[in-house]
């Protein structure tokens, strides 16, 4: 169900975290795609730790960077559960080194540090036969027989066993939502590859409500999730209702050593300013190594992140929506009394930054990280026809922040604009 707290939230972390961190190899898909044998991916257990975990230490980081709510792998698709569950044997307290409840630790730290915590969880489990049960809807035998992971493998459906599957997942979802901290949001993923009807999913979401009517659902429930949650590649117009952009820092979401193509912290802030631009909030994943530590370069970003959020918090926290691209090319927010227009400038203007279809009179234009106050101009406005004209903020000479400019536009009264239709429209038409 949707919360308050998840619309006003503008940055969240995800953290995937298991096994896969030891080797050089992705979390599950590595061997569902056969670029290693189940077997041997099963043997990165036997390695994995957690002895320098400190998810305390990472809380602190989180706030630093400037986010509200933290979402780790409680299991992915590989099965491997990274809490103390009593419906498997599957998990990192009992299969590796570790030998610990990592997910209770994780909670623990994250509510004492006041951020609002998430829980991923994978709908699918291709290391359990019972979920192999069935096949996708619609879809026969013989179009199943190569994918042995989806699919009963050629075999005869076992709809008991499904139903047994479904109630596994289910267990092991209450020992999640009963036996610790609060969860405040579960992030399903996987429901591609059986239908609503096979997953039962109002159900599902009626049970899931029994054990916490506040928990948030991710849209990843074909269907019957509270919030969109569009992955990798940034939306060019935000999706309707409330949404959420999740990605990577590098290419990969674990920890893979090999993996050295990090997208610079310019880049992930400009990725974070389209996501508040369009209405959205921006989940960036980090992929600790085996022993619980985060790679240098990860930490940087969530470092620049957190700096330059905090030069600009007032253009970031409390804000909405900004103006459509056609009317500003650079990121914008607008405050929640409708009175401020907030500018992200991405470059050194040549000269000037133009706003078209303002209709509000400008009271006063300042950047914010530095406070000095802009000139401003207006040609092309018609005020006996409604049409206000262009917008000029002399910008050529101001003072840049080393990632991205934000200016500070006062308005004389709520925002209004003219989209050259002939009508004037507010901000929440």
């Amino acid at each position: 169900m949707m919360q308050e707290w998840f619309r006003k939230a503008k940055l969240g972390i995800f953290i995937h975290y298991g096994i896969y961190a030891v080797g050089d190899v992705s979390e599950s898909w590595s061997f569902h795609n056969g670029n290693i044998s189940y077997e041997d991916y099963m043997k990165q257990c036997e390695g994995f730790t957690a002895s320098k975990y400190d998810p305390a230490a990472w809380a602190e980081l989180f706030k630093k960077a400037g986010a509200q709510y933290v979402v780790m792998t409680a299991k992915h698709h590989d099965g491997v559960a990274l809490f103390d569950t009593q419906y498997s044997d599957l998990s990192v307290v009992k299969k590796t080194p570790a030998g610990r409840d990592l997910i209770r630790e994780y909670m623990d730290a994250m509510s004492e540090a006041g951020l609002k915590t998430g829980i991923y969880f994978s709908l699918i489990d291709w290391s359990d036969p019972r979920y192999r049960s069935i096949y996708p809807e619609g879809m026969k035998r013989e179009d199943c027989l190569k994918d042995i992971y989806g699919s009963p493998a050629g075999g005869e459906e076992d709809y008991e066993a499904w139903e047994e599957f479904l109630q596994f997942n289910r267990h092991q979802l209450a020992e999640l939502m009963t036996g610790y901290k609060t969860v405040d949001l579960l992030w399903f993923d996987g429901d591609w590859e059986r239908s609503a009807a096979q997953w039962k999913m109002p159900e599902f979401r009626e049970y899931l409500h029994s054990l916490n009517p506040n928990v948030v659902l991710n849209s990843r429930m074909q269907g019957y999730g509270d919030y969109e949650t569009p992955e990798q590649g940034i939306p060019i117009y935000g999706p309707e209702g409330e949404w959420e952009f999740c990605t990577t820092i590098n290419d990969s979401w674990g920890y893979r050593p090999s993996d050295n193509d990090y997208k610079t912290s310019g880049q992930i802030i400009r990725m974070f300013c389209d996501c508040i631009t369009l209405g959205g909030r921006l989940l960036l994943d980090v992929g600790p190594k085996e022993d619980g530590t985060l790679d240098e370069r990860q930490e940087k970003v969530l470092h620049d992140l957190g700096s330059w959020i905090h030069d600009h918090e007032e253009a970031v926290y409390g804000t909405g929506k900004g103006l459509s691209y056609h009317q500003f090319l650079g990121g914008s927010t607008i405050s929640e009394d409708q009175e401020t227009l907030y500018l992200i400038v991405y470059d050194n203007p040549l000269e000037a930054v133009c706003v078209k279809g303002l209709k509000t009179p400008v009271k006063r234009v300042t950047v914010l990280h530095s406070l000095e106050e802009l000139d401003f101009t207006y040609t092309g406005a018609l005020p006996w026809s409604g049409i206000p004209g262009t917008l000029w903020i002399w910008a050529q000479n101001m003072q840049l922040h080393p990632f991205a400019t934000v200016l500070k536009v006062e308005l004389e009264g709520k925002i209004t604009y003219n989209l050259g239709h002939g009508e004037a429209v507010t901000n929440n038409d």
